[in-house]
């Protein structure tokens, strides 16, 4: 009840006073002291942003500062101006000018990056669309070096883990986003690819290795829409996220759960969801560290 009473004081009476005391004494707005105080990355762009220590004081801002969070990539610019003017912060200052830029870039981003990867996982694999098609033949030639596709239905395509004899039908849940990913990180790590589907075939330890490499983009993908990415990505991206850092993400997960799945040892592959959700629950945990960085250790 105390800690209920104490929170109306504090947001109600005591919390504007301390502002003006701190003002007086600093020379500066809150703003200018949570963007001059904060670590670059994640600490600083979530204290502006949605979930981050700043979002709860925002609806209590000036319509200008409570639209800075929703701005487009374009108005970003505008946007700082009329905060500054808005806020009578001088031109000069361009630490805060520059910082407030990055911060609003990044959350501009992150929703666009989130758009963009889920307009490819809406579009379904079409076997008639000659794109699609030459991806997934790249697929074939860049885990399989040495042995010719036969017939582009065929049980070979078992050989990388596929389920039947047209891969196709695997990529329903998250249609052409989980060719890319596959695709993506057979491309750029492509001895690493080649490695982890050697393991994948182990007699006890085995796995289907593309439909694992799926379901790991179902969880980039939940774990974008959820925000849950957004430190990693501040950390990671000095500005717009882009595409390619959520496949880099995706590829971090196919290294890492290929050793966790070693560790770990399960009995079968029929424990596979505890397994996968095991893993889940660990980078969910790292992810929660504002500093987190997650690079692919080769």
């Amino acid at each position: 009840m105390w800690v209920h009473v104490w929170g109306f004081l504090y947001n109600n009476y005591f919390r504007f006073w301390l502002k003006w005391i701190l003002r007086l004494l600093t020379g500066k707005c809150e703003l200018q002291r949570l963007l001059g105080g904060a670590e670059a990355g994640a600490r600083r762009t979530l204290s502006v942003g949605n979930g981050g220590a700043g979002a709860s004081r925002l609806p209590r801002k000036p319509r200008v500062l409570r639209n800075a969070v929703h701005v487009e990539e374009a108005e970003v610019e505008k946007c700082v101006r009329d905060v500054m003017k808005e806020k009578k912060i001088e031109l000069k200052d361009t630490g805060f000018k520059t910082n407030l830029h990055i911060s609003l870039l990044q959350i501009s981003g992150y929703k666009k990056l989130y758009l963009n990867v889920e307009n490819l996982r809406k579009i379904p694999y079409d076997s008639e669309n000659e794109e699609h098609e030459e991806q997934l033949i790249e697929l074939w030639n860049l885990l399989m070096p040495h042995e010719n596709l036969k017939a582009r239905i065929s049980k070979q395509w078992c050989d990388i883990g596929f389920q039947g004899d047209d891969p196709k039908t695997d990529f329903r849940g998250m249609g052409l986003l989980g060719l890319v990913n596959l695709v993506y990180f057979s491309k750029h790590y492509t001895n690493e690819a080649r490695q982890i589907l050697s393991r994948s075939n182990h007699p006890k330890l085995g796995y289907s290795y593309a439909i694992v490499g799926i379901n790991l983009t179902e969880m980039a993908y939940s774990l974008l829409k959820n925000g849950a990415l957004k430190a990693y990505l501040y950390n990671m991206v000095s500005g717009l996220p882009q595409m390619k850092h959520f496949h880099q993400f995706y590829c971090y997960l196919v290294y890492e759960f290929d050793k966790f799945w070693f560790e770990e040892e399960p009995e079968s592959i029929m424990h596979f969801n505890q397994y996968r959700e095991k893993f889940h629950e660990k980078i969910k945990g790292l992810l929660l560290d504002y500093n987190v960085v997650l690079t692919l250790q080769c």
